[in-house]
């Protein structure tokens, strides 16, 4: 049974601030509706006569309210979700929370697999453990987006991948989500000696054959940690080549077909392959970008367009993972009012197969510039810092780097906010 939203933060001026909601209320219903999660808050909150429940240490109290359709009711909640986080049933070999090293944050090692949070947030999801009370709620919610990990969808295949003999077969789910108007976009983790080859073109047919209901198709390469045990690998350079010839062969076929590419690399494979990545316009608007597909490409284009803007600061160090600094370097070389130092972390947390940004640590960044002529700015990638932006997976934080570092230390997604600091 659902037991409500905990409110965290009541809007200044809001409809909820003239009720006299208060953070700690738990706000029950609203129109007679449970709250499950955010999702039922938006989706029966948005009528204009409201009937609002509220526990109050242990009462009960109903409010009433009208609102006008561009008015938000002012109301931010402690979790998306209020009954509890939907967990993963499956057993990946190759899952990335089974190479966490022991001794981290106890949220570290959740495996979550909620369709809410796909719809939310934009995580993949594997589909295995939807019910059919979730398929009603989709139905009248038609929650779309959502990001579907297929893997291979040839089901013995998928349930040897997802470690689950029990998973349902993904292309009928996919159709079934296309009969509700949901739109999907799709990942498929590559692993050597897996689901590539004949697999993966079946499995790229399959998805395609299910365009629209199928935005987009993500070809991204497995990522191990030092601390994985299981009998997979991490794929090499001239092996990345040949995945991008598939890939691209693909590309030709759908853009004829459909007007757009359909299926995209991630840019591990161009990075690692040793090859620049597509102009913008093969992206198709960026479907996957949060996925690593094409973000290479936005910062490229970023750094273009500030290559003659004034800065404050004669010298910035840009840190970055060891797979896109060759890259950055010769960037960054072509910037004319300010110098920028591209300082490469090896990941030795994880382990050097680990070369992207998004996994550097604290403490391994703070090893590696600690002693060096850094800049009079320190950018860090804000995708090692978690949702909040305040800590790193080792658990330290933005001011605690400063402070080892004794320099101004700054987080930057993109080229644009480094700009905006500088």
């Amino acid at each position: 049974m659902a037991k409500g939203g905990v409110i965290a933060e009541v809007h200044s001026g809001s409809i909820a601030a003239e009720l006299g909601l208060w953070p700690g209320d738990v706000l029950l219903s609203v129109n007679g509706h449970v709250l499950r999660d955010v999702i039922d808050y938006r989706f029966y909150g948005a009528e204009e006569e409201l009937d609002l429940v509220v526990e109050r240490g242990g009462e009960r109290i109903v409010y009433q309210a009208e609102r006008g359709y561009d008015q938000e009711l002012g109301l931010e909640f402690a979790e998306p979700t209020f009954d509890g986080l939907r967990r993963c049933n499956n057993h990946c070999e190759f899952c990335f929370l089974n190479g966490m090293p022991l001794g981290m944050r106890r949220s570290l090692y959740v495996k979550d697999d909620d369709y809410r949070y796909s719809f939310l947030f934009g995580n993949y999801i594997t589909l295995t453990n939807v019910t059919e009370g979730d398929w009603d709620r989709l139905a009248e919610q038609r929650l779309s987006p959502l990001y579907v990990s297929v893997h291979a969808t040839d089901l013995t295949l998928r349930r040897r991948i997802l470690g689950n003999p029990a998973a349902p077969d993904v292309v009928e789910q996919l159709k079934r989500l296309g009969s509700l108007h949901i739109q999907v976009h799709a990942q498929i983790v590559l692993i050597p000696g897996l689901n590539e080859g004949q697999h993966l073109a079946r499995t790229v047919a399959d998805l395609a054959a299910l365009h629209p209901t199928v935005q987009s198709i993500a070809v991204v390469p497995v990522g191990l940690t030092r601390y994985h045990r299981g009998p997979f690998r991490v794929y090499r350079p001239e092996e990345a080549g040949s995945i991008l010839i598939q890939i691209s062969d693909w590309q030709r076929e759908y853009r004829r077909q459909h007007g757009l590419n359909l299926v995209y690399a991630s840019d591990e494979w161009y990075l690692l392959a040793g090859l620049d990545v597509p102009p913008a316009e093969e992206y198709d608007g960026f479907p996957q970008l949060e996925n690593g597909v094409g973000l290479t490409r936005v910062f490229l284009a970023e750094i273009l367009d500030i290559r003659d803007c004034r800065s404050r600061v004669g010298k910035v160090t840009l840190v970055c993972g060891t797979l896109i600094a060759p890259v950055l370097e010769r960037k960054a070389a072509e910037l004319s009012q300010v110098v920028v130092e591209v300082v490469p972390v090896e990941n030795r947390f994880f382990g050097p197969t680990v070369t992207v940004s998004g996994l550097l640590t604290g403490r391994d960044v703070v090893e590696v510039l600690q002693g060096r002529a850094l800049g009079e700015v320190v950018f860090l990638p804000r995708a090692m810092f978690d949702a909040s932006g305040e800590l790193t997976l080792d658990d330290m934080t933005l001011a605690a780097i400063g402070e080892r570092l004794r320099v101004e230390v700054e987080v930057a997604g993109t080229m644009g906010e480094v700009v905006g600091l500088i």
